[in-house]
């Protein structure tokens, strides 16, 4: 117990700016600048639930009987790791999982320092208790996960082009035959995605993203927080900060919603809590590197109402749903009115999904609305054919 207590201790990262790009050094010293000027607040008062309630600390989420079952063993109809950006910084691996084997292919697409394991209740619902109806592709970024960790730049179009590299190692090549859905930072990617391969895409979903970031006080606040993770700060004041980032208040304390193996967790925020603890306990899964390269990438990631234009008129303005909640704490309402907008608006043809009071992960937080959503696009989408 002492070792797991000292393991729940985030340490200073070591970053050697010795041997940092210039680049990403000048962006680390904006970050440590930036979190100098903004860091505080009461970590205790942080911790509390709207309702008194104190959450479970992280020493006391390890010991909770369904802590090591936090991360669902979904067996995967294939796996693997390939060699992806040769002659773009690379090669270097990239991780993925194929679950499912119907007809309907779909490709999910994690945010900033998600890994794919987050999609888990996604590839249980679509690629196991539908895997005859569906084909389901998850996989870590760059940076993340069980994928490489490359220090380098990172750009949204370039985590793009491993992407398109992934679709071609499997086979995923057909006309009209992949439905892309990107969360955060992955839909900003897919946007990319569809500018790039716009012909392979039968439905573009992107869920609470941004076609660039306008600097908007919940998002300033949520970046240091954030970036917060990488600093000496109480690992419990840190969760919690997190997940008021990403979710309602309202749907933090209700009691425990998924299923569980041994025991249900007191609350929807314990578990996302033990979720994220488990992820950052995993040895070299997340990294301050990793996360700091993929932080600017979302930091750069710019679409233009020209180039988002672009992007309709490629894609079919038909095939493409834009989500996002009005609570979203992580980024913030008014990106998901300029991306419906410069998109061409609904009377374009494009799908508006907007929700009163949603935070920023709909796929946990209305994860049976979230499913049939997706479920009525595909089928939508793939009733258009090849047009």
């Amino acid at each position: 117990m002492d070792d797991l207590k000292r393991r729940l201790t985030i340490a200073k990262p070591n970053i050697h700016m010795s041997v940092t790009p210039g680049w990403l050094t000048q962006s680390l010293h904006q970050a440590q600048t930036f979190l100098g000027n903004l860091v505080g607040g009461d970590d205790e008062a942080a911790t509390r639930s709207l309702d008194g309630s104190r959450p479970l600390t992280a020493v006391e989420l390890t010991e909770h009987p369904e802590f090591p079952h936090v991360n669902w063993k979904l067996q995967p109809n294939q796996a693997g790791k390939i060699d992806v950006a040769a002659g773009r910084g690379g090669p270097f691996k990239l991780a993925y999982e194929i679950h499912g084997h119907g007809p309907n292919k779909l490709i999910w697409i994690m945010g900033l320092g998600g890994f794919m394991k987050t999609w888990q209740r996604q590839t249980k619902d679509f690629g196991h208790l539908q895997a005859d109806q569906y084909t389901c592709m998850i996989f870590d970024n760059r940076g993340m996960g069980e994928s490489d960790k490359p220090f380098m730049l990172y750009t949204t179009s370039e985590m793009a082009a491993d992407i398109v590299e992934l679709l071609d190692h499997v086979g995923w090549k057909d006309e009209r035959s992949v439905h892309v859905i990107g969360i955060s930072m992955g839909g900003m990617i897919a946007q990319e995605l569809g500018l790039q391969i716009p012909e392979r895409i039968c439905s573009l979903n992107l869920i609470s993203t941004a076609p660039r970031i306008v600097r908007t006080l919940p998002y300033l606040e949520n970046l240091r927080n954030r970036i917060n993770l990488m600093i000496p700060k109480p690992l419990d004041g840190q969760l919690a900060k997190v997940k008021t980032d990403c979710y309602s208040a309202e749907w933090l304390i209700k009691p425990d919603e998924t299923e569980f193996e041994v025991k249900p967790f007191p609350t929807n925020g314990d578990r996302f809590s033990a979720g994220e603890l488990s992820k950052r306990l995993s040895p070299g899964a997340f990294t301050p590197r990793g996360f700091i390269c993929q932080l600017y990438a979302v930091g750069f990631h710019h679409k233009s109402a020209e180039q988002l234009r672009e992007l309709g008129d490629a894609v079919g303005r038909n095939r493409i749903l834009v989500l996002h909640g009005t609570a979203d704490g992580m980024i913030d309402f008014v990106h998901g009115k300029m991306l419906l907008e410069e998109l061409g608006g609904e009377e374009s043809g494009v799908t508006k999904s907007f929700h009163e009071g949603l935070g920023h992960v709909a796929p946990l937080e209305k994860r049976r609305e979230f499913h049939k959503l997706i479920e009525d696009r595909v089928a939508a989408t793939s009733a258009l054919g090849k047009s």
